[in-house]
């Protein structure tokens, strides 16, 4: 009853730095605007290890590598310590540490996808409720760039119901079925 409390305690600490780290690095690699509620606050909750890293890992292409670099360190942080809270699951070897680094990114991966989920949702609704709200234009700079090919083939039935956010969802929870379980299994595989 305990390891669960504790779990969940470090669930909720690590993920709301970890989905923050990686929600501004969207924001920054799709170049959505931060002048928002949700880009403030992503900010206040990331400047504290974005910054100081930045003065050893530069962005380059386009790239916040300081950003990147903090969620992956994070997320690695993150399974570490649930080893060390239950103390099963795989051994820190040599093949426990690549188990580590390579869950911390897929993690990081499925976690990208279902945050990308759930902006093609908010933003579906908003587009009804409130278009001209004060998060339309980071949810449009964050969609756009995904649901711009598929409008290219599917046209909005009547003239005004547009499909592609649908679409797009139906293809996100596919690559988390296809690839990425099949590459959670062969992961438990190579550990046994």
């Amino acid at each position: 009853m305990l390891d669960q409390a504790a779990k969940l305690i470090l669930d909720v600490a690590f993920g709301v730095v970890v989905y923050s780290l990686l929600i501004r690095f969207l924001m920054q690699l799709m170049r959505a605007p931060f002048r928002n509620p949700l880009g403030q606050a992503v900010m206040a909750l990331t400047d504290w290890i974005v910054k100081p890293l930045r003065k050893l890992l530069p962005g380059f292409g386009g790239v916040d590598w300081a950003t990147l670099v903090a969620a992956f360190v994070l997320q690695v942080a993150w399974l570490l310590a649930l080893y060390a809270l239950l103390g099963r699951g795989f051994a820190l070897g040599g093949a426990g540490v690549a188990f580590v680094l390579a869950a911390a990114l897929l993690e990081l991966a499925k976690t990208t996808i279902w945050i990308l989920i759930l902006v093609v949702i908010a933003q579906a609704v908003l587009s009804w409720v409130a278009p001209d709200g004060p998060l339309a234009g980071l949810l449009n700079a964050l969609t756009f760039p995904f649901l711009r090919p598929l409008r290219r083939f599917i046209p909005p039935l009547g003239g005004s119901l547009d499909l592609t956010p649908l679409i797009l969802i139906v293809l996100l929870q596919l690559v988390l079925i296809l690839p990425v379980a099949w590459l959670e299994r062969l992961l438990a595989t190579l550990l046994r």
